[in-house]
């Protein structure tokens, strides 16, 4: 992929299907709207929550790529962001985090309990949708990708010794986290697409997600929480392991490598600490490689869109790539 010249906005990607935009918002409401007091409050948190509609934009702007008409897409595209604000529920529950994009989480305002609970509600309300559309074909996807996602989250908890933790571990993990519902929305919205069409877009998403999940990781190290919504270093403080470490440890000094053990043995590690496993994974080379394999990725991804016939909405998939590798804010 060619170094960009500017960066690319997610607004700019945007602007095309901001009308589109708008009215998923309004079918997010209709959605998930509840008479219980409880569901009620929580929906109305969670919808000041929203993120940026990444992957509905993703839905819309595969669907005008294959130039197939859909008129279900607005629906379509509600739904695969409920979906993704149901695994976000959970994903601060298991992980009792208490800040998502600047904002208290469900379980820091009500209880985990009751995120449990709200992460299941989205995930009913969208199956409701999906089978009211009467088509098995984005309940087959959606169905596959969800199931996919739970999976991966078991694979996470799952790793015991984490220092032991491979890439070929890493990545089977935002395979099934992140790309997974990447590249079901792009494969969704070229359902009625010729089948090569809508493939090439299944693969695009999965690059993608790839190369936006790696980069997430690096931002958790080289960025701060205005920029991520997240303290920075959150993740080491979590003691997650993601690619910078797991590309780093097997190129640090002993004294290095005990520094990290120290840190994944500390219950609450101080700043001091995680500011120096940070410096010590930039210095072993973790930060540059993952750069590397996030345009790995990225290439790939444009690679496949190049199976499509050119228009202003292909454009708009490649510009969403830059976007997914050189986020800054």
């Amino acid at each position: 992929m060619q170094e960009q010249v500017a960066r690319v906005s997610l607004g700019e990607i945007q602007r095309p299907i901001a009308v589109e935009l708008e009215e998923i918002v309004a079918e997010l409401r209709r959605i998930i709207v509840g008479d219980f007091p409880i569901i009620a409050a929580a929906n109305e948190h969670l919808l000041r929550m929203k993120g940026k509609l990444f992957r509905p934009t993703l839905l819309l702007l595969s669907q005008r790529a294959a130039q197939v008409a859909e008129p279900r897409a607005t629906t379509l595209a509600a739904v695969v962001e409920l979906i993704h604000l149901a695994t976000l529920v959970h994903d601060d529950s298991v992980d009792h985090s208490v800040l998502r994009r600047g904002m208290p989480t469900i379980n820091a305002l009500f209880s985990h309990q009751v995120a449990v609970i709200m992460g299941d509600y989205l995930y009913s309300r969208a199956i409701i949708e999906l089978v009211n559309l009467g088509d098995l074909e984005p309940l087959r996807v959606f169905g596959r990708v969800t199931n996919e996602m739970t999976v991966g989250e078991m694979r996470q908890l799952e790793a015991h010794d984490r220092l032991a933790y491979s890439e070929e571990q890493y990545d089977q993990l935002i395979r099934a986290k992140t790309a997974s519902l990447v590249s079901g929305a792009c494969e969704v919205g070229a359902l009625r697409a010729a089948p090569d069409h809508r493939a090439a877009l299944a693969r695009f998403g999965l690059h993608l997600g790839m190369a936006f999940q790696i980069t997430d990781d690096l931002l958790d190290y080289t960025q701060t929480e205005a920029v991520t919504g997240k303290p920075s270093g959150l993740d080491l403080k979590e003691h997650k392991v993601t690619l910078p470490l797991i590309a780093a440890l097997g190129r640090m000094t002993p004294a290095k490598r005990q520094l990290v053990v120290r840190l994944m043995e500390t219950p609450e590690p101080s700043d001091e600490i995680v500011a120096a496993v940070i410096r010590a994974v930039e210095a072993a080379g973790g930060l540059e490689y993952a750069r590397r394999r996030a345009q790995g990725r990225a290439q790939q991804a444009e690679a496949e869109l190049d199976l499509l016939p050119p228009s202003p909405a292909r454009d708009a998939l490649r510009d969403s790539i830059a976007y997914a590798v050189d986020r800054r804010s």
